[in-house]
């Protein structure tokens, strides 16, 4: 399941996206599905992403995604990157799936106030 437009660089858990590490074009943005709704991020917007294994916070111009789940530090180099298009939360008979892969269990996002830096 790809779209040309964009390349096939996606991350999930589910066994229908996997991660395409070959060169692409440019990715535009950052799409995030949660259980209720789907969130675009423009890369453009992007200011820079921190954390480690268990933890992973992006900050982009007006909202904060933080990332939760395992093995994430594998993600943060291709997040800092934008070579990433599509985030989400793995669904139940997916979070058994991969042993060595970055498994999401909880994908957050807020808006930033504007009074914070």
């Amino acid at each position: 399941m790809s779209d040309s437009r964009y390349g096939d660089s996606r991350y999930s858990n589910s066994s229908s996206h996997d991660i395409d590490w070959k060169p692409r074009d440019h990715i535009p943005g950052l799409e995030i599905r949660l259980a209720k709704r789907t969130v675009v991020f423009p890369w453009s917007q992007f200011i820079f992403a921190e954390g480690g294994n268990d933890k992973i916070r992006m900050a982009f111009s007006t909202h904060d995604v933080v990332i939760t789940g395992t093995r994430l530090d594998r993600l943060l180099p291709e997040i800092t990157a934008q070579k990433i298009n599509l985030l989400e939360v793995a669904g139940r008979a997916e979070s058994f799936g991969s042993k060595f892969g970055p498994q999401i269990t909880d994908i957050s996002i807020t808006k930033c106030d504007e009074g914070q830096a």
